[in-house]
């Protein structure tokens, strides 16, 4: 009987390790390296902190977004007299009785210099610049009935590849698009640039007189920031990337100013001798436009053709067109160039992107600051290579490790 029980007590015993062996199992165990409870609602809380101060500051930047584009258009404006300022100095500094000439004093001629010539210059334009502006806001619907007429007839002229209903419906939206394009282009002239100017006008007077703390004290300003870095080896490179800057900045608003001044008055003496109408506007118009980079330009271009095009002479829009790709070509190998000479070295594709991503960004401001801005980031990443002693941001993270580091 002993025997037959073995076995029975060795089938209980097993059962009761299987069990324990299942009970085991369903158990979990943590890893003593995991984070507690109150660690991970610590991480949680501090996300969401962060979370909330990103999206505060991200709404504070946009609403001080004209704020910040008030002083970049006053460091712009610093940088176009300060050239002058130091040329009013010159003779003084060379005799060295710069104290006859003190800084401020220099500026404020400078100022009285360069609003003289600004004030001349629009009290002798401003009326055939209105007059005509007039003209061309009084023309525009029929522009678009032009426009409309000829693309009706295009249509049947292929009316035997085109359907009619698509036809129709292309025509129908074309003439609702030019219609509201002359309504906007006829308000915005008269309506809402006459508002802006008013709205802007005490923020447009601020340029001048930041500027002017800007030049007055530009050292103060300098050491400041230069006082920020531990003296010796960063000091320096601050000191190098602060002279670069300036370089960069002076140059990239040194070119823009004379480029503007070159294309108005090429445009304007080529559209006069081309025949086309409002030449002195649209002259003026290609030179303000010409601060904006590929924008501005390119808007231009298509406003000059389309209005040659639906002149006296049709011919015209061929002659414009050829002059205007001449003129971009000379301008953007030849004349920019050699304006620029130091400071801005982007090729065409990078500044394509720059202005494409700058208008997603911050519109026409984005437009406006791109080019610059990316000019500035060249600058700190040459700098940051030269600091670093690499020759690639990540080259050494791709570099092969040497026997010792291995080891």
């Amino acid at each position: 009987m002993a025997e037959k029980k073995m076995p029975e007590e060795k089938q209980i015993e097993e059962i009761k390790i299987a069990r324990e062996k299942r009970q085991i199992a369903r158990r979990v165990y943590l890893d003593p390296s995991t984070p507690s409870v109150r660690s991970i609602v610590r991480v949680v809380l501090i996300t969401l902190l962060l979370l909330f101060v990103m999206g505060f500051v991200t709404s504070l930047l946009v609403s001080l977004t004209h704020l910040f584009f008030l002083i970049v258009l006053a460091v712009f404006f610093a940088y176009l007299i300060d050239p002058l300022v130091s040329l009013i100095r010159r003779p003084f500094k060379e005799r060295q009785i710069e104290k006859f000439m003190p800084r401020p004093a220099a500026i404020f001629i400078a100022y009285l210099i360069v609003f003289s010539i600004l004030g001349l210059a629009i009290a002798s334009l401003a009326p055939r610049v209105i007059e005509q502006s007039k003209e061309f806001a009084a023309s525009l619907p029929d522009y678009a009935t032009a426009i409309q007429k000829r693309f009706s007839e295009i249509g049947t002229r292929y009316k035997y590849e085109i359907p009619q209903p698509i036809q129709d419906d292309i025509t129908a939206k074309v003439s609702t698009m030019i219609g509201d394009l002359g309504t906007f282009i006829t308000s915005f002239v008269f309506g809402s640039l006459l508002v802006n100017i008013i709205l802007y006008l005490p923020w447009l007077v601020l340029v001048p007189i930041l500027a002017f703390f800007f030049l007055k004290d530009v050292n103060l300003f300098r050491v400041a920031l230069l006082r920020v870095f531990p003296s010796g080896r960063w000091r320096g490179r601050a000191e190098a990337v602060l002279s670069d800057v300036n370089k960069t900045l002076a140059a990239y608003t040194r070119a823009q100013l004379i480029s503007c001044l070159i294309i108005g008055v090429i445009c304007t003496a080529g559209f006069y001798i081309i025949g086309l109408k409002y030449a002195l506007l649209f002259g003026i118009l290609a030179g303000v436009l010409e601060f904006v980079p590929l924008i501005g330009p390119l808007t231009m271009a298509i406003i000059a053709i389309t209005v040659a095009a639906f002149s006296d002479n049709p011919w015209k829009a061929l002659y414009v067109a050829i002059f205007l790709i001449i003129l971009r070509i000379l301008q953007d190998y030849i004349f920019y160039p050699r304006i620029v000479r130091e400071g801005i070295h982007l090729h065409p594709l990078a500044i394509i992107l720059s202005v494409l991503a700058g208008e997603q960004i911050a519109g026409i401001p984005g437009v406006f600051l791109s080019i610059p801005i990316v000019a500035l980031l060249t600058v700190l990443y040459k700098h940051i290579l030269e600091h670093s002693g690499s020759t690639g941001l990540f080259s050494g993270w791709l570099e092969p490790k040497s026997e010792s580091e291995k080891v």
